[in-house]
Parts: C-alpha cells; sequence; structure tokens
C-alpha cells in the first residue's frame, strides 16, 4: 500500500541536508597534512556521521536551531556595515534576544573554534572528534546562501520548496558529477574575518537564487518541472532531474562551488585550530577509543531526533 504525499524534501533548520554534509565532512579529512590526516582518517566513519548531530539537536535541544543561520537582513539594507562581529558588542547594540531571534551563525563558529582549539590542548579524543564533526556542518552552513536571508524558503507562497531544492535535492541527483579534487588546508589568520565574508558572499548569492528559481518557475514547461518519486511506501512530489540541472546552470553551478567553497574551508578551520593549538602530535591518540559515555550520549541524541519536533523560524514569505 502507497501513501501519496505532496511535498517536497523537508525543510527546518537543515542546511546542505545529510548528504552534503556528510560529504562534506570525508572530502574536508582528505585535504589535511599528514601530521592530522591518519587520526582523522581513523575516525573518519564517526566525523562523517556526526556531521548532521547539530540538525538532529534541533529536533531536540531549544536554542540549536538559530546556530544554523542567520537572517542578516534583518538588520537593514548594510547589515554588514553595522552588526558588530564582536558577540559583546553585537549583545549591546541589539540584545541578545534579538540576535537569537534572527540566527547567530557567525559568532557560534567561533565558539566551535575555541571548543576544538580547547580540545586539542586536553587531548580529549571524545572532544576533538566531536567537536570536528560538529564544526564542519556550521561552516558548510555558513556556505549556503538561504541560511543568511528571512526569505530562507522563497518570498511567496508558490516559492516553497526552494530551499530543499537547492540544498539537498540539487546536490543529491547531480553531486555524483563534481569534482572535489581541491588540493591541501591553509591556515587561516583571521579565523573570524573569513567566517564574515563567506556570510556576506552567501547573502550576496541569495537574491540570485531566488530570482532564478522563480523565473524557471514561471516560464519553464510545467511537466517537466516535478516528478512523482517512490521513497519507501511513500510517493511524493519532487523537482525533476531535468529541472534540477537546468537550475544549477543557470545559477552558474553555484551549488558544486559553495560545496567546494565548504569542504576547502572546512579543513582549514580545523587545520587552523590544531595549529593554534600548539600542534599537538595526535599520532599520540591513536590507541584511544571513544569512550562508552560519550557513545551512551550521542545514543541519546540519536534517541532525542527520532522522537522530537523540529523547532525554526517561521519564513516571512512577502510580509
Amino acid at each position: 500500500m502507497f501513501i501519496i504525499v505532496i511535498s517536497f524534501l523537508p525543510l527546518g533548520a537543515n542546511a546542505w541536508g545529510f548528504f552534503c554534509h556528510r560529504l562534506i565532512n570525508k572530502h574536508a579529512i582528505f585535504m589535511l597534512p599528514p601530521e592530522m590526516v591518519g587520526f582523522y582518517k581513523k575516525h573518519m566513519d564517526y566525523i562523517i556521521q556526526h556531521s548532521v548531530d547539530p540538525d538532529k539537536r534541533s529536533h531536540a535541544v531549544e536554542g540549536e536551531a538559530e546556530k544554523h543561520y542567520i537572517d542578516i537582513d534583518r538588520f537593514g539594507e548594510k547589515p554588514f556595515d553595522v552588526v558588530p562581529r564582536q558577540w559583546k558588542q553585537a549583545v549591546e547594540l541589539y540584545t541578545e534576544d534579538t540576535l537569537r531571534e534572527h540566527g547567530i551563525l557567525p559568532w557560534n563558529i567561533e565558539w566551535m573554534m575555541y571548543r576544538l582549539t580547547d580540545a586539542f590542548k586536553e587531548g580529549d579524543v571524545d572532544k576533538i572528534i566531536n567537536a570536528s564533526a560538529n564544526f564542519g556542518h556550521y561552516i558548510g552552513d555558513c556556505n549556503v546562501p538561504l541560511h543568511t536571508t528571512k526569505y530562507y524558503d522563497g518570498r511567496k507562497p508558490y516559492q516553497k520548496g526552494v530551499h530543499a531544492l537547492w540544498e539537498s535535492r540539487i546536490p543529491e541527483l547531480i553531486a555524483g558529477n563534481f569534482d572535489f579534487f581541491i588540493g591541501r588546508a591553509k591556515y587561516i589568520g583571521k579565523p573570524m574575518d573569513k567566517v564574515w565574508e563567506l556570510v556576506e558572499l552567501s547573502h550576496n548569492e541569495s537574491d540570485s537564487v531566488l530570482n532564478i528559481f522563480d523565473s524557471l518557475l514561471l516560464n519553464y514547461d510545467q511537466s517537466s518541472i516535478y516528478v512523482m518519486e517512490e521513497r519507501g511506501t511513500v510517493v511524493s512530489k519532487q523537482f525533476s532531474l531535468v529541472f534540477c540541472k537546468l537550475m544549477e546552470q543557470e545559477m552558474q553551478k553555484m551549488v558544486y562551488r559553495k560545496l567546494v567553497m565548504s569542504i576547502y574551508y572546512v579543513s582549514s578551520f580545523w587545520y587552523t585550530a590544531w595549529v593554534n593549538a600548539g600542534q599537538p602530535d595526535l599520532d599520540k591518540l591513536m590507541t584511544k577509543e571513544v569512550t562508552k559515555e560519550h557513545q551512551k550520549e550521542m545514543d541519546e541524541l540519536e534517541y532525542l531526533w527520532k522522537n522530537g519536533k523540529p523547532k525554526g523560524r517561521p519564513n516571512p514569505e512577502d510580509e
């Protein structure tokens, strides 16, 4: 018996979707220098699988969803000129409640940098691999244009679905043809400046995503935009492969470019945290395994994710 569902891929706090977050962390590992790559390869399965933990927590932990985005357009026409980059100054100007309401992605990445650096200093395997997996997720998030705008799922009701199309449907269908041979990670001298640079670059591309999607929806052959797709016992309405390829083509390979940037900067931020920690010898940690206590925490998160409800912000559409 099949259930017919007229819907798109699930929305929420996710950026890139599970498929891409795992892909990003996986490829980022192979960009690390010899002093790091052995340790990361040993824990590769963990770092890949737990790259999606932040999205799982958004279904269970209050205050998690806001770490995945920043609706920077809530702060005026030239937000990057007025929003302080230092958390304390931003709180003084806008209040913490306001910042959390509109998303705290850049500042969360700063906190994650401190967390991973401290984990390297402590030589704590649980903390290193967990922070690395989570850190990779948030860095990937800041390269998603629709995670920098209040119109994260379109400006008009008929545009709903653009979020899932960009971050999940397009890469899931065509990422197999992408080339991810990028090179080596590099040290980032001013990490927070780089984070804000990436967020601003993403935001500057958000209008292109929405405008191209709108144009294609209104002008493309309607019979070719969607397909009915079977997943298990559910048949759902999804964007077609032809439409996904056309969207990516019209965006000048934006999804591919953003995936490459995410992989490069995830690896480079990991490397930067390790250098800032004094370049500890990770070979000394190779015999240590994930503790039972940490595994129990991960099992509890899995349960909460499967039984919780997503917590996120409403899309204003054409407010």
